[in-house]
């Protein structure tokens, strides 16, 4: 399976005083939850499953039940940043299927010099 996902962080990060909010790394004036992200990425990392990292999405690729132990660790990580944690997932579950997170996208840039 393919799983691509995203995880982000809002409000106070618990025993955290609401009004130093504003100078939390996950409440930062520009928006950014990058240090959140990059607890979440680390995780993928070290799981040792294929993956790929982009602007918007982390995608993993393994079977269900590693996967999804990926993605529930990466989403408690990125919850110490916040109070709530939003998390959107989408998956591609193609059963017998592997090398599926490069191998997606060299038959689409073979198709796309074919029709040239």
């Amino acid at each position: 399976m393919l799983l691509a996902f995203s995880v982000a962080p809002s409000g106070t990060p618990a025993g955290r005083n609401p009004a130093s909010a504003a100078t939390s790394p996950t409440n930062a004036a520009d928006g950014s939850v990058h240090d959140a992200v990059a607890a979440a990425v680390k995780i993928v990392r070290e799981s040792g499953l294929p993956h790929q990292t982009d602007s918007m999405f982390t995608t993993i690729e393994g079977e269900w039940d590693e996967v999804f132990a990926v993605v529930k660790e990466a989403t408690e990580a990125v919850g110490r940043f916040g109070s709530r944690v939003s998390l959107v997932i989408k998956a591609d579950i193609r059963p017998g299927y592997s090398g599926e997170l490069s191998g997606k996208v060299e038959r689409l840039e073979k198709a796309i010099s074919e029709s040239r």
